[in-house]
């Protein structure tokens, strides 16, 4: 069986009933790896694939609005993002200055327009529940694949939390 839509073509499901699509959009100067995934295509509605492909279209703002909830989240001494951040000055030492993109002054704000959109995986699945959507993976080292922030949205983009990946 197998589902069709404008935007992601001809969804065909496993044998297990599951559905899987995954492309590469370029952002900026980036590639982004986006997945859309459900453990069963019954569960996938065409509404959920229209958001799906909607956050896909949208993903400067929704990138920005991820941004702007880690910078929120800096006002928190024991926040995931304040923590994130912390590590990597721990590890990388002087080599942090190295990952900035625009060394303002102010290291925090840096890091995080520093960090990469490395993928945004879509659980199609969720769509209108309260478990992510979507989830957005930044890292500052692209090579550093567990030192990420992982940002969970809503069926309507809203941001959820930011997360680390420990």
């Amino acid at each position: 069986m197998a589902i069709e839509h404008d935007f992601f073509g001809l969804l065909e499901s496993g044998p297990d009933g599951s559905i899987f699509w995954s492309e590469n959009v370029e952002f900026g100067d980036q590639s982004v790896t986006v997945d859309l995934t459900a453990p069963d295509q019954d569960d996938v509605s065409v509404e959920a694939l229209d958001v799906a492909a909607s956050l896909i279209s949208s993903l400067e703002s929704i990138d920005l609005a991820a941004r702007n909830a880690m910078v929120d989240e800096l006002g928190s001494r024991t926040s995931e993002v304040t923590e994130y951040i912390l590590q990597q000055q721990a590890t990388l030492g002087d080599e942090l200055e190295d990952f900035l993109v625009d060394a303002s002054g102010d290291t925090h704000i840096d890091v995080i327009k520093a960090l990469q959109l490395m993928s945004m995986t879509i659980l199609a699945d969720e769509h209108g529940g309260a478990d992510p959507f979507a989830v957005l993976e930044y890292a500052l080292d692209p090579d550093a694949t567990d030192d990420v922030l992982l940002v969970n949205l809503a069926s309507d983009g809203r941001v959820q939390s930011v997360t680390s990946a420990d």
